[in-house]
């Protein structure tokens, strides 16, 4: 076990690496330049210069790179354009909001999700099959922004039972918090409960049909107890996976919501950092967002190992 989390720690440092390169050379094809962003349109060629020169960004590409990596694995990630505070100050404090928000929706999605997939693998070819399986596949090909208008329009403009916007009142207690947060988790759901729905039941209908389901039947079990000490334990491996795969989303892919519902978390940061030529805060965002997916996908890697010891002893070969 050790030497295969090993292994997997390896690939996540050299994955880290090669994404960084990436997102360095990606910000500077960007078109503008940073020292007139800042300075605005009317200020001297002269003024423009000196600027680029203080934040160094006229240096070669090369120096540019191993000074932003450098810094970044001190815990240094540098000074906003924008804003000339510590990116970090502005960062950390919208990556918790997010993983707030996307924390919440995983606690309403996954379980919802693995009742709805397992349900539906059980009663497959029925109707409540067919009802699970065409609710999931329609709700996930519904754009956020569609869904989130209609439950604006509905919730907040008609009925007026849920805020319009997700970010709570200063020293809001959790329960408000929550629900504030409750019109931005629907989209999210909409969008997760198919996907992982869909690989709940495909586990659950490859385990019902394994050989030592069979076995487990032909010993006199009772199905439900087939189902709770063999199928569900392997059935879920695959659906492990899943989740973890969507954290990168609900981590950076929620600007739509965040926007949508006036939310201040890192994906509509970054979005704010790309369109204001804020390099340091673009470039530590997008990072950030990278090591967050690759330790959820380790954490996952490392349950489907202790779930499933075979997967363990061939990656360690």
């Amino acid at each position: 076990m050790g030497r295969y989390v090993l292994k997997r720690l390896g690939l996540a440092v050299l994955t880290l690496v090669i994404l960084s390169v990436i997102i360095f050379f990606a910000a500077q094809v960007l078109p503008g330049n940073p020292g007139r962003a800042i300075l605005g349109p009317f200020a001297s060629q002269s003024a423009v210069a000196v600027l680029n020169a203080k934040l160094g960004v006229d240096r070669p590409l090369i120096d540019q790179y191993w000074s932003w990596v450098s810094h970044f694995v001190r815990g240094d990630m540098g000074t906003s354009y924008q804003y000339s505070l510590p990116v970090s100050s502005l960062l950390v404090p919208a990556l918790e909001r997010s993983l707030k928000l996307a924390a919440f929706a995983f606690v309403v999605v996954v379980p919802l999700s693995i009742l709805g997939g397992v349900v539906a693998a059980l009663n497959r070819g029925r109707a409540v099959d067919r009802v699970i399986s065409i609710t999931g596949l329609s709700l996930s090909t519904v754009p956020e922004f569609v869904s989130g208008i209609v439950l604006i329009v509905a919730f907040s403009i008609g009925l007026k039972i849920l805020p319009v916007t997700a970010s709570a009142p200063p020293g809001s207690g959790f329960f408000t918090q929550l629900r504030y947060l409750i019109l931005p988790v629907i989209p999210l759901v909409f969008i997760l409960f198919g996907y992982i729905a869909r690989m709940a039941r495909a586990g659950t209908i490859e385990a019902l049909e394994s050989d030592y389901a069979r076995t487990a039947t032909l010993k006199g079990l009772s199905r439900w107890a087939v189902i709770r000490r063999h199928v569900l334990r392997n059935s879920l491996l695959p659906t492990i996976t899943v989740i973890a795969t969507q954290t990168g989303y609900l981590i950076g892919g929620l600007v739509v919501v965040e926007t949508l519902f006036n939310y201040p978390g890192i994906g509509r940061l970054i979005v704010t950092a790309a369109g204001d030529k804020d390099f340091p805060m673009l470039e530590a965002g997008v990072l950030v967002i990278g090591v967050v997916y690759l330790l959820a996908t380790l954490v996952a890697d490392i349950l489907y190992t202790v779930l499933n010891p075979r997967i363990r002893l061939e990656g360690a070969e």
